[in-house]
C-alpha cells in the first residue's frame, strides 16, 4: 500500500486504565504506533487517561493530552488539534467504542477527519458478539452455541429450557444502561452467553 500522502498529524487514543483482560498490550502497540507514525514523518497527537503509561512519556508524540477517555474530551481536542486523522485501533475496547461514538456524533466529518486502522462496520462487527457470530459462520469457521438474551434471569432460564449450560454472562459493549450486572429486564442493554450443552 503506498504512503499516504493526505495525512500529516494523526490522533491517538490510549487504552486509559490498565484493567485485567485488557490495557496493558494496548500501552505496548499504541507505543509502537506513535514511534512508527514519527518514523514515517508524521505529527502525533495522544490521548489516554492513564498517565502510568510508556506511550504517555513526552518522547512518543508530539503532543500528550492525559484526559478522560470520552466522546466530548476527544472532540475537543480534535477541534483544537485539527488532526487529518484518528488511530483506535491500538487502544483496545475503549478507543474502539469512543471513536463509533465520535463518528455517531459527527465530529469526524465535521472537521474532516479520517478514520484508520479500521472502519466503523468493521468495529462494530468484532464488538458485537452477534454480529460477529454471524460473520464466522458466513465464512464458514465455528463458534460455540450462544444466545443473546436481555437479562441475567432469561440467561439461566434459556439454559433450564435448552439444557445449555452458560459458561459467562456478559454484557455487550453496545448497551445502554449503566447497570454492572442488570437483574431484570429493564435493561436496554443485551447479554451474551457462551456455553455447551
Amino acid at each position: 500500500m503506498p504512503k499516504r500522502t493526505d495525512i500529516h498529524r494523526v490522533l491517538v487514543i490510549g487504552s486509559g486504565p490498565i484493567v485485567i483482560g485488557q490495557a496493558c498490550e494496548f500501552d505496548y502497540s499504541g507505543t509502537q504506533a506513535c514511534k512508527a507514525l514519527r518514523a514515517e514523518g508524521l505529527e502525533v497527537v495522544l490521548v489516554n487517561s492513564n498517565p502510568a503509561t510508556i506511550m504517555t512519556d513526552p518522547e512518543f508524540a508530539d503532543r500528550t493530552y492525559v484526559e478522560p477517555l470520552t466522546a466530548d474530551s476527544i472532540a475537543a481536542i480534535i477541534e483544537r488539534e485539527r488532526p487529518d486523522a484518528l488511530l483506535p485501533t491500538v487502544g483496545g475496547q475503549t478507543a474502539l467504542n469512543l471513536a463509533v461514538e465520535v463518528a455517531e456524533r459527527g465530529t469526524l466529518d465535521q472537521y474532516g477527519v479520517t478514520l484508520i486502522g479500521a472502519s466503523i462496520p468493521a468495529i462494530r462487527v468484532a464488538e458485537d458478539r452477534l454480529q460477529f457470530r454471524e460473520a464466522m459462520r458466513e465464512i464458514g469457521i465455528e463458534v460455540p452455541r450462544s444466545a443473546v438474551v436481555h437479562s441475567l434471569e432469561e440467561a439461566w432460564g434459556r439454559s433450564a429450557t435448552s439444557a445449555f449450560q452458560p459458561s459467562s454472562a456478559r454484557r455487550s459493549p453496545w448497551a445502554a444502561s449503566a447497570a454492572a450486572l442488570p437483574t431484570t429486564s429493564r435493561s436496554t442493554g443485551r447479554w451474551w452467553c457462551a456455553g455447551s450443552a
